[in-house]
């Protein structure tokens, strides 16, 4: 019966004009053409599609066939016999119908599904929505950009799998959908790259690929974690995602040295204003997350010139290890704590100078580093944050040490941070006793200072003592206390609150 129906709809349509068909007969046909499909009908529906004498009217009409299509292709089981004809029709429609109906019936699709589904319909109907666009010849920056658009939107849906047996298992899709959606991208980049000549579609269609490419760097790779053994870290699929995505930027971008080092310059390096917009938004993540990627992994790291000091480098990354040590995913701050101890690990003991703390960042990452061990649930990203803010601590000169302490004595609130500050000032002093030069910062009126602070008591008589006592005694039973200037900020103390 529904065959028979849509064959009388198609005889009725086959006398008339394109133009002349009207909205009631796109009506019919959907609701015949979808009957056909329910009651399985699938050959005697694909003889129709195929034959010549139907071109236009499947070109016009057919497009409303695609979302039944695909639903029976979620629905069936993988092994079932009539996917292949499924699949078959799916690709007869892609090949046949009108493309500018075919893309928005594509991504309306790709956007309604939601869990484990998305992943599902993003896998199915990537490879047909790229045959579409390719079909498309006008505006297809704008096309592009509308796809890419609705697969990040949808990507960011997914869970990020967090440990080498998600990665594996890739419950969600994840992986596979990223693996997608490079070889969804890629002919695109392609013809951005092979263009002859600059034109302004090009460059249009040229940033609808690096938005993409940016938010890519911030979701999923600024939370995505990565496989370190060498060997796993060669099927890793995020790391490949990551590679691919650096790799079209390198393709169709500035030179890789100029997009990495002048994001931040007053002077922007993109033409157009909308995406000057869009960096507002999203490139302090994406940029710290690029500046992961290239440092910690070594992800085209070969493209930076090889003569940038690692004193420029720390400065550089600073900006960036500040962003990661905002967040508050785990894989986050341990890509903040990596990046931090790359940069540290390349300059000397003693040879940060003090006037670097001029800069904002240099503050506030060890200030963040303070709440990782202070706050942060989990116990081996408190004990990296120590071992980090110690290392850059010995990383500074004497002054430097001098003024990191006394911004963490005032800020911290924190009696266990209070006391390993405590503990290196007496660290400095005895280093500075046993040298053969003075060390005016750990010595004198300038130790007397330092000294006020750690024997400061916030709330002066009525402080809680017990509360206060780790600092307190860490500095009473030092051996540096015979020292004068130990004597004498103990007697101003002991005046002053007892």
């Amino acid at each position: 019966m529904a065959v028979e129906e849509l064959q009388s709809i198609i005889k009725r349509c086959q006398i008339l004009e394109e133009q002349d068909f009207k909205e009631e007969d796109f009506g019919l046909f959907q609701l015949a053409g979808q009957r056909c499909i329910d009651e399985g009908h699938i050959d005697q529906l694909l003889e129709i599609i195929q034959n010549e004498k139907n071109k236009i009217i499947i070109r016009n009409m057919g497009w409303n066939l695609v979302g039944p299509v695909v639903r029976c292709l979620l629905w069936n089981d993988k092994e079932s016999d009539k996917r292949k004809d499924y699949l078959l029709m799916l690709d007869l429609l892609v090949k046949l119908c009108n493309p500018k109906e075919l893309l928005l019936g594509l991504l309306e699709l790709i956007e309604e599904p939601s869990g484990k589904q998305i992943s599902q319909i993003i896998l199915l109907l990537l490879r047909p929505l790229q045959t579409v666009i390719q079909k498309l010849h006008n505006n297809k920056a704008y096309s592009v950009g509308l796809a890419l658009s609705t697969l990040w939107n949808q990507l960011s849906l997914l869970p990020v799998p967090y440990s080498k047996e998600q990665i594996q298992t890739d419950e969600y899709g994840l992986c596979q959908c990223c693996k997608a959606s490079i070889e969804f991208t890629k002919p695109f980049v392609e013809e951005v790259i092979d263009a002859k000549e600059n034109s302004l579609e090009n460059e249009k269609l040229k940033d609808e690929l690096l938005k993409f490419c940016f938010k890519s760097l911030k979701c999923p790779l600024l939370t995505a974690p990565f496989l370190e053994q060498p060997e796993e870290a060669r099927n890793d699929p995020l790391k490949y995602f990551a590679s691919e995505i650096i790799g079209f930027l390198s393709a169709i971008g500035d030179p890789f040295s100029k997009m990495i080092f002048n994001h931040r310059r007053k002077k922007r390096i993109w033409k157009h204003l909308e995406f000057e917009e869009e960096e507002d938004k999203q490139l302090a993540d994406s940029m710290a997350s690029l500046a992961y990627l290239v440092f910690v992994q070594g992800i085209s790291i070969d493209q930076l010139p090889m003569v940038l000091s690692p004193l420029y480098l720390l400065q550089f990354n600073m900006g960036h290890i500040e962003v990661f040590l905002q967040r508050t995913e785990e894989s986050v701050f341990y890509k903040g704590l990596d990046l931090l101890e790359n940069g540290l690990l390349r300059i000397e003991d003693n040879s940060l100078l003090h006037q670097y703390l001029e800069i904002k960042s240099f503050l506030t990452v060890p200030q963040g580093l303070v709440k990782v061990m202070t706050l942060c649930p989990i116990e081996t990203l408190r004990k990296k944050g120590l071992a980090m803010l110690q290392l850059y601590i010995n990383k500074l000169d004497s002054q430097g040490k001098n003024t990191l302490f006394r911004c963490l004595l005032n800020t911290s609130n924190h009696s266990g941070v209070e006391a390993f500050i405590i503990q290196n000032i007496k660290n400095q002093i005895d280093v500075s006793l046993k040298r053969s030069h003075d060390n005016k910062w750990f010595t004198g009126p300038q130790l007397i200072s330092l000294l006020d602070l750690v024997l400061f008591l916030p709330e002066g008589a009525e402080t809680d003592l017990l509360q206060n006592s780790d600092r307190v005694t860490r500095c009473m039973i030092s051996a540096p206390l015979a020292y004068p200037a130990f004597r004498y900020s103990a007697y101003r103390f002991a005046t002053k609150h007892l």
